[in-house]
């Protein structure tokens, strides 16, 4: 046997060889499977980012400058809507501070959508839809939710690409580390030669940039994962909250035994009510989410939620309310505690929607989730480039064999 195999660097370096090998493959093949699914994961993601503020551009008539005066209650959205839409049912309503209320008409998945002055109910703008037909930002969320097939198919393939997607980073990670430090190796990692040839410029690329958007990517593919992968976002909970189990989700519903039993007024009265103990809590808040029961369902429940900071969710108040005896329902004790109570595990349960869309760190954090889902969408493009020149590279043609001179004696 060879003494010099025997030594421990030897040993170390062979071990590292061998994980850069497998990270390599990973990263290849990995990387080609779910290329195309991870552009459009991404392109939509960053589209979606800044769907309000994009919106808000859009409909200027629908900024309303913020007034000391009351809002609307409830049960005129109710009563205007009653108006417009004989016959249908509202199934939600969202107030912005700055923005007109949104009234969801046809259920609390219906298309068509009333927008009211929050100040004086004044009709701003309807928008009706076909069913089946949804607006440009449900169309862009749900090709990154679910990438325009039916739901069970097209789920499991963005949540498990995402998954692969987490392994390339990782692995990318590993082949962008150098064998050595040196000032020429941490120039070719950390800089972009942009006068170098075209190939050079696609690798730094893929290599340099991805670097620099690698922790952001990380953070924005690991939190979606949670919406989607069940046994992630249990063990996510598991590992951060030091072993507890994620407590389930349970539908606050209402006492259907007391329908007709209570005296309480209208749909619309009783919605004000609750309205009323939620403002009256959260005087300052920025918006608020009013879900109205479903009359079709003597279970369903009044939902409403405050939230404290605009643009941001994390420390939103969530309220369920019984439909027959406006008692405060609960049972989702993970959502309904306020943030400041949660341990550090519900609270970063409670960020993750905004960690995902960068809001946690407003406006300049959704600037930094933007452009690094930007960046994840050219990964792929960009590290297909790199593999496709590999494989097409021409071996050097053999030196030509020079015949012998021929006597000719």
């Amino acid at each position: 046997m060879n003494a010099k195999s025997k030594h421990p660097a030897s040993k170390k370096a062979g071990s590292r060889s061998l994980f850069y090998r497998i990270s390599a493959w990973l990263h290849l093949w990995l990387g080609l499977v779910s290329g195309i699914i991870v552009v459009i994961i991404c392109i939509t993601g960053c589209i979606y980012v800044f769907n309000e503020e994009i919106t808000a551009w859009l409909e200027p008539e629908s900024n309303i400058p913020v007034q000391q005066r009351a809002l609307i209650p409830p049960s005129k959205i109710l009563e205007i809507a009653g108006k417009e839409y004989p016959g249908k049912q509202v199934g939600y309503a969202m107030y912005r501070e700055g923005r007109a209320i949104e009234a969801n008409i046809g259920g609390r998945r219906g298309g068509s959508t009333l927008k009211l002055n929050p100040y004086t109910g004044e009709v701003i703008k309807k928008i009706n839809r076909k069913e089946g037909e949804v607006s440009f930002f449900r169309w862009i969320l749900n090709g990154h939710r679910f990438l325009w097939l039916p739901f069970k198919i097209g789920r499991p393939i963005i949540n498990y690409s995402t998954l692969v997607f987490v392994i390339t980073l990782v692995s990318g990670l590993v082949l962008w580390w150098p064998k050595k430090w040196t000032k020429a190796t941490r120039k070719q990692s950390f800089s972009i030669k942009w006068n170098g040839s075209a190939k050079r410029v696609n690798y730094d690329l893929h290599n340099v940039v991805g670097f620099y958007a690698l922790l952001l990517l990380f953070a924005i593919a690991v939190t979606g994962m949670v919406y989607g992968i069940e046994w992630w976002s249990k063990g996510l909970y598991w590992a951060t909250s030091g072993g507890n189990t994620l407590p389930p989700y349970k539908e606050t519903m209402s006492d259907s035994t007391q329908l007709g039993k209570h005296q309480l007024g209208s749909m619309g009265q009783k919605v004000d009510i609750s309205w009323q103990k939620v403002i009256s809590e959260n005087p300052a808040a920025s918006g608020f989410y009013v879900a109205f029961p479903d009359t079709a369902k003597p279970k369903s429940g009044i939902s409403i939620i405050a939230y404290p900071s605009k643009g941001q969710y994390y420390n939103n108040k969530r309220y369920a309310f019984d439909q027959h005896t406006l008692e405060r329902l609960k049972g989702n004790r993970l959502y309904e505690q306020d943030y400041a109570e949660a341990d550090f595990a519900g609270k970063l349960r409670r960020m993750n929607y905004d960690i995902h869309v960068g809001s946690i760190l407003g406006l300049p954090g959704k600037f930094l989730a933007f452009f690094a889902s930007l960046i994840g969408a050219t990964l792929p493009v960009t590290g297909f480039i790199i593999w496709w020149g590999k494989g097409r590279k021409k071996k050097k043609p053999a030196a030509p064999v020079r015949k012998a001179a021929v006597s000719t004696l």
